[in-house]
């Protein structure tokens, strides 16, 4: 089952560590957990607090703690196709809270949301038929259209909120499919 998750930071630095994850399956079940820091974390960007506005002193008070977050991950996660928007920094906190914890790095994996997108528009482009030269003409237009409205609408900068909207983006492909297609005829 295709999965998107994020990620929120204490800050892009090199200690900066994971404070929040949200997490949306391909049937709607989300997920999305507050990250009491570890006893080694301590890099704290003031400039990411403010971007999403998650104090220290909250994560202190209700996070979980971080290897009960890591655990949950695996046992509600592993064996699904888990895709990030950010997949080399959502991938880094992924493996910083997974070693905190005590498991393996490589547990869960992620992927680029881009190539959901692309199997996605693969699939309703077989599945509706129509012109096979053009195909390749509507794939990536279907693309650029998503991508480009990706980053138009502006981030949450909180993890389930970012995390539903690469869903609804995945879930209006075939809608977009057929469109292209419709306009192509």
């Amino acid at each position: 089952m295709i999965v998107f998750l994020d990620f929120e930071a204490s800050g892009l630095g090199k200690r900066g560590f994971p404070i929040e994850v949200g997490w949306v399956r391909e049937d709607g079940a989300a997920e999305e957990h507050l990250i009491r820091p570890a006893p080694d974390w301590h890099e704290w960007d003031p400039e990411a607090e403010r971007v999403h506005g998650i104090p220290l002193e909250r994560l202190e008070r209700e996070g979980e703690p971080h290897d009960a977050v890591a655990r949950r991950m695996v046992e509600a996660l592993a064996g699904h196709d888990l895709y990030a928007s950010a997949p080399s920094w959502d991938g880094q906190w992924l493996s910083r809270l997974l070693r905190a914890a005590g498991l393996p790095r490589h547990a869960l994996r992620l992927r680029d949301t881009e190539e959901a997108r692309e199997a996605a528009a693969l699939a309703a482009l077989a599945e509706a038929g129509g012109d096979p030269a053009r195909r390749g003409e509507v794939l990536r237009a279907v693309l650029d259209e998503v991508a480009e409205e990706a980053r138009k609408a502006a981030p949450a900068h909180r993890a389930l909120a970012d995390a539903r909207r690469e869903m609804a983006l995945l879930r209006g492909i075939d809608a977009r499919v057929r469109r292209a297609l419709d306009g192509a005829r």
